[in-house]
């Protein structure tokens, strides 16, 4: 059995998470992993990701 290596939470893993979690994604996540999700679910996240920090960069936080 390979070891995994533990990897550190990063902002953008706890908003991808945050965000999978508005979706109603997380028990699809936790049943067939990230690589799971469509081609359409994971471009939602990534665009609500990109939403987000640019709103939080220029200090228009939701």
């Amino acid at each position: 059995m390979k070891n995994k290596k533990l990897k550190i939470e990063t902002p953008q893993d706890k908003l991808k998470y945050e965000i999978a979690q508005e979706l109603g994604l997380m028990d699809k996540i936790k049943e067939v992993g990230w690589g799971g999700l469509t081609a359409k679910e994971t471009g939602r996240i990534g665009g609500i990701m990109t939403v987000r920090t640019r709103n939080k960069a220029k200090g228009k936080e939701k």
